[in-house]
């Protein structure tokens, strides 16, 4: 497979580098041939890992990239936590088809410490690619629309890149409308 050009953006198969994914990230892709297959990754700026600060400095649209946000529902005693994935231009909608579907009283992003721990990441890097497999992947539905979107590597200093389709294949993965337009400012 042809790697994609996104941007200013020097991607690489992720066999070549696998070093550049967290290990819970590698970890699912050593296992999942289909998403191995058309994974790519890329080095970056450690300082660029923010969606507005790469996109920026590498040339990129704002719906090449898609966010994953790790959020933390709760019901009486229950908690349950979800990745959630939308592309850029779009904010995870916590407040309504979140707690909806996780069945919860309140939802809100989980906290920063408890997120890194769970997921094995770093924070301002973390996937929906590895997370636990008891957690539901909830992705919005233009994310799978995309060819391509660049994700986190569960690192800073690099991106994973995928089509948008395999988003969907990921473990605990439920293609929804997850996500609303971010106001403009």
């Amino acid at each position: 497979m042809t790697a994609p050009t996104l941007g200013t953006l020097d991607l690489q198969p992720f066999r070549e580098q696998p070093e550049l994914l967290a290990p819970p990230v590698r970890d699912l892709l050593s296992v999942h041939d289909a998403l191995a297959a058309s994974a790519y990754v890329c080095a970056i700026d450690p300082d660029l890992a923010d969606t507005a600060a790469l996109t920026a400095a590498h040339a990129l649209p704002e719906t090449a990239s898609a966010n994953c946000v790790v959020v933390l529902g709760r019901r009486g005693e229950d908690e349950r936590l979800a990745a959630c994935v939308a592309l850029a231009d779009r904010r995870v909608d916590v407040n309504k088809a979140v707690r909806k579907r996780l069945d919860v009283r309140k939802v809100s992003f989980a906290p920063q410490e408890r997120a890194v721990g769970e997921t094995g990441m770093e924070y301002g890097g973390i996937t929906p690619v590895g997370v636990p497999s008891s957690w539901p992947v909830l992705v919005d539905s233009r994310v799978v629309e995309q060819d391509w979107v660049i994700l986190g590597s569960g690192l800073r200093r690099s991106k994973l890149i995928l089509p948008g389709a395999s988003v969907a294949q990921l473990p605990g993965a439920e293609v929804g409308e997850y996500a609303a337009m971010v106001p403009a400012s």
